[in-house]
């Protein structure tokens, strides 16, 4: 058996998978925060392409994918599903461990799989200029190649701290044509109104997406884009699972464990998405969403209705949440940071569906390192969550288990962490029960 599985070009999905109509309880409608009604289309069109709009209420379950759209992703894919067998010799497995590489992509991650179709559908509607918010800056740097592929202006707002920690990704989203500014900035009100009351904050997820959303709502020719928790996010990230599937059957494997990692939920969603169906006929394949301990959204969280930001200038949605003024703590994997995570993902763990899971961050850099000694290829930190989580299931794997974990992103231009690491600067951060309820005090109550 090869250690690699390709796929050929002419064998790429043509249509992405849509979870939600097979869901086994339907999705809990998103709430306009002033009426408590269900949103319509019409209101997320200052922010949204009539397309994309569409998509995120579709109830369809396969979603063309437009030619304009695979002809850039062949700029990499399909891209391969590979054999992990020296670090299974490395951990005495008895199973066998695969794991998807999305890192061969321009931005080095997932993430182009759905900023390419965001984009184009913007640029078929006429929009000049997207704006965003990144946290580790994979998604930024996305965005940005992906105006750059359709001569678009894209605007990056980062969250701070991780502005800091990794200042090629900078460098890269502005040598793509991007522009950038750390978050919180003083380029909204959201952000100058954070500034004044702490000058020193470090920034969150979702005071980054406040900052967006509002230089989206307030420039006629700007729409607001999101790397991550939305349903189309979701649904175009499903080419990863549907190449998966293809892949597995060209090897004879049966996957038995699904392990991605999870801060709003588009890889994880995009590895296990197109295997519920055959879960929900019986088949006791298990999905892991790891998470940090620091950002527990999953395993600790609530599941209710929150803002998505923290200036609350989105619609109010079901998911597991810390409060959406949570501020997390300065990890490293600066994508896991967000206080909620995407509603698909969390119907899909109300349901029991999923086994959410989270450790420590060094735990992970360790496990990050073992990869890098024995595969060769330095994860991102990110990355690094469902390495652990694809170790951990490997313990009590017997032979005929087959372990798929998703290999969202490189590290390459996350160095300072790993120098940080191996210092032995890292610190392990636990959220503490009294901040969660504090948060969650601040969270609307819906009955």
């Amino acid at each position: 058996m090869p250690k690699k599985i390709f796929l050929s070009q002419d064998q790429m999905p043509t249509q992405w998978y849509n979870p939600m109509p097979d869901l086994p309880t339907p999705m809990a409608p998103p709430l306009n925060p002033e009426t408590m009604e269900p949103i319509t289309p019409d209101m997320l069109a200052p922010i949204f392409p009539d397309s994309l709009i569409a998509q995120e209420m579709s109830a369809e379950r396969f979603i063309d994918i437009p030619e304009a759209v695979q002809d850039v992703y062949r700029l990499w894919r399909p891209s391969p599903l590979v054999r992990a067998d020296r670090l299974e010799r490395a951990i005495g497995a008895k199973c066998k461990i695969y794991y998807k590489d999305e890192s061969g992509s321009p931005a080095g991650s997932h993430k182009p799989n759905t900023s390419v179709p965001q984009v184009y559908y913007n640029k078929m509607e006429g929009v000049r200029r997207l704006a965003t918010e990144t946290g580790a800056g994979q998604w930024g740097t996305a965005l940005s190649f992906a105006c750059s592929q359709y001569d678009m202006e894209c605007v990056v707002y980062m969250v701070k701290v991780s502005y800091e920690q990794k200042p090629y990704r900078k460098m890269l989203i502005n040598t793509y044509g991007g522009t950038i500014f750390a978050s919180p900035s003083e380029q909204t009100r959201t952000g100058r109104e954070m500034l004044a009351k702490d000058p020193d904050c470090k920034g969150s997820l979702g005071l980054a997406i406040s900052e967006a959303v509002e230089d989206a709502a307030t420039h006629d020719d700007t729409k607001y884009a999101l790397g991550s928790v939305l349903n189309h996010v979701i649904i175009h990230q499903t080419i990863t699972g549907l190449e998966v599937q293809k892949q597995l059957e060209l090897a004879g494997e049966k996957a038995t464990h699904l392990v991605a990692c999870v801060g709003g939920g588009s890889n994880f969603g995009g590895l296990v998405a197109p295997f519920l169906p055959q879960k929900l006929e019986g088949d006791p394949v298990k999905f892991i969403a790891v998470e940090p301990r620091a950002c527990p959204t999953l395993t600790r969280g609530e599941y209710r209705y929150d803002f998505g930001d923290m200036a609350r200038l989105t619609p109010l949605v079901k998911m597991h949440t810390l409060g959406h003024d949570f501020m997390p703590a300065p990890i490293h994997a600066g994508g896991l940071r967000y206080h909620g995570d995407a509603p698909i993902i969390c119907n899909m763990v109300a349901e029991g569906l999923c086994d959410p899971v989270a450790y420590y961050q060094t735990e992970c850099f360790e496990a990050a390192k073992l990869f890098l000694q024995t595969e060769g290829f330095l994860p991102a930190p990110e990355t690094s969550h469902a390495i652990k989580g694809a170790i951990e299931a490997a313990k009590t794997a017997g032979p005929d288990d087959v372990i798929v974990f998703l290999y969202s992103g490189h590290g390459m231009l996350d160095l300072a962490s790993y120098d940080s690491f191996n210092q032995g600067l890292l610190t392990n951060f636990e959220l503490p029960q009294r901040d969660i309820e504090e948060a969650l005090k601040r969270c609307p109550v819906i009955k």
